[in-house]
């Protein structure tokens, strides 16, 4: 019985490593719609362009998707390593001190964004442009984050994503942004 729990736990977690790699390459594929930066101009110029605003409409719901299923993995990961989990800051703490996330600061610089995101309803075509080239500039952080917690999940839990099905893309989308910077 306690096996089959233990079992259950670590086969969720291998479904939350194919999300991640999931959402990567959804975020990836929706960013790659657009012409970056992103201006006051442009968006002025096209306020009725359809296919513009959903793909920036995808980009603002691929970006938290992905920080909140890396949360919630790096949680149950934490779980499944014996860490304590009572607060969401000291997940982070730990994952900051193993090398998976660049700082706390960063991933909370990420949250504000995508908080941002989900709740400020903006006009003004110039905050527009800005919140979206941060969202762009804020990307690379989650997908270095994301590359490295599946290292540490693989090497430290021995836990894989359930299916490969996303993963050669994930580590192409990973390894060209890391070529760029």
């Amino acid at each position: 019985m306690n096996q089959s729990i233990l079992d259950s736990e670590k086969l969720h977690l291998a479904e939350l490593l194919e999300a991640i790699q999931r959402c990567v390459y959804f975020l990836d594929a929706s960013s790659r719609k657009l012409i970056w930066p992103l201006t006051k101009e442009r968006l002025e110029t096209q306020k009725k362009d359809v296919v513009l605003f959903e793909a920036m409409a995808a980009i603002n719901e691929r970006f938290a998707k992905l920080q909140d299923t890396l949360g919630a993995a790096m949680r149950h990961a934490c779980i499944l390593a014996g860490e304590p989990t009572d607060s969401f800051l000291k997940v982070l703490s730990f994952y900051e001190k193993a090398g998976v996330l660049e700082s706390v600061a960063s991933w909370q610089l990420c949250r504000a964004a995508r908080n941002l995101a989900a709740h400020d309803y903006e006009i003004e075509y110039a905050e527009i442009a800005d919140h979206f080239n941060s969202l762009q500039t804020l990307t690379p952080l989650l997908y270095e984050s994301a590359v490295r917690f599946l290292s540490y999940c693989q090497e430290t839990l021995g836990i894989e994503p359930r299916q490969a099905d996303f993963s050669a893309e994930f580590l192409a989308i990973v390894e060209t942004k890391q070529a760029r910077e």
